[in-house]
């Protein structure tokens, strides 16, 4: 398991956007996954909506690819390039995310072409899919700032 300062050293986000709070497992090149906990004081919530409180699904699509993007990397040296979000294909939200839940991040690389990877991603609160589906991820230059 990795804890939050080696988490630093392999994402290259920032706060408020990186959305990984612990690596539970990386399998280089194969499959990710991670915890993403779900605090009342991101900054989203404020209004998104005062009151009934829902993480964008846009946001745990971005947490889902940041852990693709560590399944892709052939080793976790940074070196070799930043993966970043290029496609989506079939994904779905299933089930609303709230303040409190625990989102478990799973990432499985399913092909990969030179610089893209196809992968199979999914998201689920307490046993429960709440989201799912298909991600093109491909790797930029080691020099990429964000």
């Amino acid at each position: 398991m990795m804890e939050q300062k080696d988490i630093l050293q392999k994402l290259p986000h920032s706060f408020p956007f990186r959305m990984v709070d612990r690596i539970l497992e990386i399998e280089p090149g194969k499959k990710a996954a991670a915890i993403k906990n779900v605090s009342i004081d991101e900054p989203y919530f404020s209004g998104h909506f005062l009151d009934e409180p829902i993480m964008p699904g846009v946001l745990i699509l971005e947490a889902l690819a940041q852990t693709g993007g560590l399944a892709f990397q052939s080793s976790l040296e940074m070196e070799e390039g930043i993966p970043f979000l290029a496609g989506i294909d079939e994904f779905r939200l299933k089930k609303k995310v709230i303040p409190g839940d625990q989102i478990v991040l799973e990432a499985e690389v399913i092909h990969v072409f030179s610089h893209l990877a196809k992968v199979k991603v999914l998201a689920s609160v307490g046993g429960e899919k709440v989201a799912e589906g298909m991600l093109i991820l491909a790797k930029g230059p080691p020099h990429l700032q964000f």
